[in-house]
């Protein structure tokens, strides 16, 4: 059974950081392209981040230099760094485990909501 357990999801005021984990379970975790999309209400489900088994890194403009996004082969783990946090990054953030599109795998969802 594949689970996809989010972590660090708060409310931060402007300016902030927080800290976002994904522990997954259940998948041969290196082999695949692990991401945290988000999803703001009224809107479309969006990429804010992904890194590949080969360690590439890919960005939604709206956060690079702003947003890390890291992966523990080892822990099973993906995290997302987020700093200089704005209003408009309020969102559930989910993680996503994609190897093809038939084999994809979503986590529950954490809130992130920054206060102006």
């Amino acid at each position: 059974q594949v689970q996809l357990v989010e972590s660090g999801g708060a409310l931060v005021q402007a300016g902030g950081s927080l800290r976002l984990s994904c522990a997954a379970s259940g998948i041969f975790f290196k082999i695949y392209t692990m991401g945290w999309f988000r999803q703001a209400p009224g809107k479309q489900r969006e990429l804010v981040a992904s890194i590949t088994s080969t360690l590439t890194t890919t960005y939604a403009d709206s956060v690079k230099g702003r947003f890390t996004i890291s992966r523990d082969n080892a822990k099973n783990t993906v995290t997302l760094q987020m700093n200089s946090l704005k209003p408009e990054d309020t969102a559930v953030y989910y993680c996503n485990a994609e190897r093809t599109r038939s084999d994809k795998f979503w986590g529950q969802g954490t809130q992130v909501t920054v206060a102006s």
